[in-house]
């Protein structure tokens, strides 16, 4: 299914809204309860599944749905379409500060990576699955990128990051990054969760024991400040917090 054409315009700088204009006839799909505010002539209706498979069955339907839940996402996407005349708008809020990232998937190569948590919309056509990392290492120490998104179609979708946001052209190469600071990534880019330097580092170092590996060539998004990172910044328990608390000894008491 070809995607709806939408226009848009981002609002805000540290949390951000992005302001979607339909056409009549034309729909954006949403996470449920992303919506801020819509204009005149537009109606919505949640269902079961993105709506890129028009004739997919009610099996197809409830399969698409449950994965869904895996990712911690709603088991329903919201359908927002325009059926007044003119031109009419629907806008749709960060859920945490951040960036607001508009990718056309007709230039990544029609599908693109993304963390479980990361859509926003998108404009109908746009197909939104589940992925499994099959790395083991991903699966046991990076929780991160063990389950994520993937985002398929020829249109526009809106996908949110936590603080700003770093797009790195990788060709042939490699970068290790915290796990939970990838936003999304080509398809062309190998994922993977490997073990960080040596014992004195992994005890002491505040990194992590593990980082997120991204080998290959193709494109991908980073964010400075992950969900994860932010809540444990601002929890009241974080107040008295060395700077090194991040590594396996600060983990440990925090759990």
């Amino acid at each position: 299914m070809k995607s709806h054409e939408i226009d848009y315009k981002i609002f805000g700088n540290d949390i951000q809204l992005v302001e979607i204009e339909l056409d009549p006839n034309e729909t954006v799909i949403a996470e449920a309860g992303a919506m801020s505010y819509m204009e005149e002539g537009i109606v919505f209706e949640t269902k079961m599944g993105d709506g890129s498979e028009p004739e997919q069955g009610l099996f197809g339907k409830l399969l698409s749905a449950g994965s869904r839940l895996i990712t911690g996402e709603s088991l329903f996407l919201t359908h927002f379409t325009h059926r007044g005349s003119g031109k009419s708008r629907v806008a749709f809020a960060a859920p945490y500060p951040g960036t607001i990232m508009p990718i056309d998937l007709s230039q990544t190569g029609g599908s693109l990576i993304v963390q479980k948590d990361g859509f926003l919309c998108a404009a109908l056509g746009t197909k939104v699955s589940i992925t499994f990392n099959q790395k083991i290492g991903s699966a046991l120490f990076g929780g991160e990128g063990f389950i994520l998104q993937r985002l398929e179609g020829d249109g526009r979708a809106f996908v949110h990051a936590g603080g700003t946001v770093i797009e790195k052209q990788l060709n042939n190469q490699t970068l290790r990054v915290d796990t939970g600071c990838v936003v999304a990534f080509e398809e062309g880019i190998d994922f993977s969760v490997e073990k960080a330097g040596g014992l004195k580092s992994m005890f002491f170092g505040g990194e992590g024991i593990f980082l997120a590996t991204l080998r290959g060539t193709g494109k991908v998004w980073l964010q400075s400040m992950p969900i994860r990172k932010l809540v444990k910044a601002i929890a009241p328990s974080g107040q008295n917090r060395r700077k090194g608390a991040s590594s396996i000894l600060g983990e440990f008491l925090e759990d």
